[in-house]
């Protein structure tokens, strides 16, 4: 069972998706949920079947005090790094949220310090506490929506399946058909350019 909270009645929680995909953006939620949300199928966005976090997305933004999803592209994710883009998408997020919470909860180990409000890392936080969750849901939804309207525009590597994740027909297609505008340039794309030629 989740808990309702980690502080705060007003806390935000905030959980990212895609950082390990060679395409698309990185994608951020932040939620603050009521005190009194309960929910008996909420979870991890990773331990939910698809259609249970197409459910649940709209049940969450329609019972949230206040949420915000936020896309960090590729151009930014080369230029900072994926630990940076990370955390700007999880900030931008809570940049939007209103009102701002009191304390925000971050799944994970790492974060860069919101200005003027509190937080704590909860490892495997999504597994944890319900609005850690809810933004694991509401992130991965939002990005996987929109790996499925770029795949029109590119559909051999059929980014509606694997969301831009180093998959074994992903990489075959990046061998094929080379990259595109949405892969990220400063990811190994290829087994093959981890090694050195010497």
């Amino acid at each position: 069972m989740l808990k309702s909270c980690y502080q705060s009645v007003d806390e935000a929680g905030t959980d990212e998706a895609g950082r390990g995909c060679l395409a698309g953006p990185v994608t951020a939620a932040a939620i603050i949920l009521p005190q009194n949300f309960r929910n008996s199928v909420l979870n991890d966005s990773k331990q939910l079947s698809e259609t249970k976090r197409t459910l649940l997305r709209p049940i969450l933004e329609k019972n949230a005090v206040s949420f915000s999803v936020y896309h960090v592209f590729e151009d930014e994710i080369d230029e900072i790094n994926i630990l940076n883009a990370s955390f700007l998408a999880m900030h931008r997020a809570i940049n939007h949220l209103e009102p701002l919470p009191s304390f925000i909860i971050v799944d994970g180990n790492r974060f860069k310090p919101y200005p003027n409000i509190e937080h704590e890392c909860i490892v495997k936080g999504d597994g944890k506490y319900m609005s850690i969750a809810a933004a694991s849901v509401l992130a991965k939804t939002h990005r996987d929506e929109y790996m499925a309207k770029i795949h029109e525009e590119f559909p051999m590597y059929n980014w509606k399946k694997n969301k831009g994740y180093p998959t074994k027909e992903h990489r075959e297609a990046i061998k094929q058909y080379g990259l595109t505008k949405y892969h990220r340039k400063s990811f190994g794309q290829l087994p093959e350019q981890l090694t050195l030629d010497i």
